[in-house]
């Protein structure tokens, strides 16, 4: 291409010319990039005016080579030379800037990934405990009126505790193993409740066995549902649990009778709100775009509706 130019203009020995202009371009542009490395900081973006404003000089130095007569004397053939000494230079230093600013940008995107996945380590780490205390607080009120459910419950407990303590590690679980916990907690809620549990599950078989979600994700709105709807004056304690899959996405809905005489005094519910916080901030960060959370409240009940991508 070069070559074509020079013989364009009318220079002598244009191969030799072309040759050479080549051998400089490159050089050039690797010059270009070296010299911009004394004024770039590889820790700090490069604004974009400074990008910009680089490309139109590019773009003004292309647009000399063709539209300047350089056909003349020999003076006016040396300015012949100045946009080929620029461009590369510019083109070099553009490179470097451009190469500077997705470096920069990939770094911040690893840190905040780290940040993440710190912080969700963090709030799964924190599920168990949160579980554990809430259920030995319903252990001791029965403890006191009902002891003969203890030992039943203790076993159920203990089931509950090893999945969420062993098995529930890993940031994507089977979304069979995670159904066997609910049910298993299921079971312990009617052996605590009794026959005031009005209890309606409607979860389908699963189309494939390798579907996963989020550890832990979904018994945080099971569990709020048996300990809102406790506290209920009705007779019964109603939970309607619906879990089904469509297309790819996993489709949970709970309600649960909600009809409080007055809110509860007792120290524990202070902490109430913590299952639900952590739940939504791990969603944000487990299915970002990726889920639909709905809860509503209203006719005396508690509803939640989430959907989820399949993983």
């Amino acid at each position: 291409m070069i070559e074509t130019y020079v013989r364009a203009i009318g220079i002598h020995e244009d191969e030799a010319v072309a040759t050479t202009i080549t051998f400089l371009f490159i050089v050039g542009i690797f010059a270009g990039r070296y010299i911009s490395q004394l004024w770039i900081l590889p820790t700090k973006t490069i604004s974009n005016e400074y990008i910009i404003g680089m490309i139109l000089l590019i773009i003004g130095c292309a647009v000399g080579l063709f539209a300047l007569p350089f056909q003349g004397n020999k003076l006016v053939q040396l300015l012949f030379w100045i946009p080929f000494i620029i461009v590369p230079l510019a083109l070099g230093t553009l490179i470097k800037m451009i190469r500077n600013n997705v470096q920069q940008q990939l770094r911040e995107a690893q840190q905040l990934a780290s940040q993440s996945k710190s912080e969700l380590q963090l709030l799964q780490s924190q599920l168990s405990p949160h579980f554990l205390f809430n259920t030995l607080n319903n252990l001791y009120g029965l403890s006191i009126t009902q002891h003969e459910k203890i030992p039943p419950l203790l076993l159920k407990l203990a089931d509950l505790l090893r999945y969420s303590v062993y098995d529930a590690k890993e940031v994507f679980v089977p979304l069979q193993d995670e159904l066997a916990y609910i049910n298993n907690y299921i079971d312990f809620e009617k052996i605590r409740i009794g026959e005031r549990l009005l209890l309606r599950t409607a979860i389908e078989p699963l189309p494939k066995p390798d579907i996963k979600i989020a550890p832990m994700l979904l018994i945080v709105f099971i569990e709020n549902a048996f300990k809102h709807s406790k506290n209920t004056v009705d007779e019964t304690i109603f939970v309607d649990l619906t879990l089904k899959t469509w297309s790819d996405s996993i489709l949970f809905s709970v309600k649960n009778s909600y009809n409080p005489a007055k809110e509860p005094e007792s120290t524990p519910e202070k902490h109430s709100g913590f299952g639900l916080a952590s739940v939504k901030k791990r969603l944000e960060l487990l299915y970002p775009n990726q889920h639909d959370l709905m809860i509503e409240e209203k006719d005396g009940s508690y509803q939640v509706m989430l959907q989820l991508k399949m993983k």
